[in-house]
């Protein structure tokens, strides 16, 4: 198949939307957690979290635009500052999936998708209880996208994870937890580590055939 942009411009919608929010291959699958200032909580499905910097320890992603009516998530976050990232596995994908759906102003997905809440010491916002990984996040600075999507940055300000998940290096396996990663909108995949390879410096570059 190859397709040029005027005939993806004449592709049925669905077809279109389908096939780009595939093509950039598999994302990460993670559920962001947030809670108003009247203490309603919500949490999400978000497949766009990106590493932006070690030092100091940053994270961004991506809201769609905000209409009329706002979804929770980027509301709470603007007023509360603070939200929780957690990465999912494949014991709950199914609930984590279905909190995509656009509930009811003050019903939380918590509740009915029967995902459990968890606070850790004094953060804000509630995290997965379920998840393996968990981070606790305070916001940065948002960033009006070409597209009318927001790039919202945060600093990370809690990491709790089981330690065998980590090795001496820093590094973690996500296959370890049954980690899963997102194709397109609805397309769940597992992930299993194949391979580590060191930091590439030039004169240790090996002879391809």
């Amino acid at each position: 198949m190859q397709l040029t942009k005027e005939e993806l411009d004449q592709m049925d919608r669905k077809y279109r939307l389908n096939l780009i929010n595939s093509i950039s291959g598999i994302k990460p699958a993670n559920l962001i957690g947030t809670k108003s200032v009247d203490d309603q909580e919500n949490v999400a499905i978000f497949s766009s979290v990106v590493h932006l910097g070690s030092s100091p320890a940053q994270l961004g992603f991506i809201m769609r635009p905000q209409t009329e009516i706002p979804r929770d998530t980027y509301p709470n976050i603007m007023e509360t500052g603070y939200y929780t990232i957690n990465h999912i596995s494949e014991s709950f994908i199914k609930k984590a999936h279905f909190t995509s759906a656009k509930l009811g102003r003050g019903e939380s997905e918590f509740d009915r998708m029967k995902l459990q809440q968890e606070y850790i010491g004094d953060f804000f916002a509630p995290f997965v209880k379920e998840s393996p990984v968990k981070i606790g996040m305070k916001h940065l600075e948002s960033i009006p996208l070409p597209n009318g999507c927001i790039f919202v940055i945060g600093l990370v300000e809690l990491i709790v994870m089981p330690d065998e998940i980590i090795n001496s290096l820093g590094q973690m396996d996500l296959s370890s937890y049954m980690g899963v990663g997102i194709s397109g909108l609805n397309t769940y995949y597992g992930l299993n580590m194949l391979d580590s390879f060191p930091y590439v410096r030039e004169n240790e570059i090996p002879e391809f055939e």
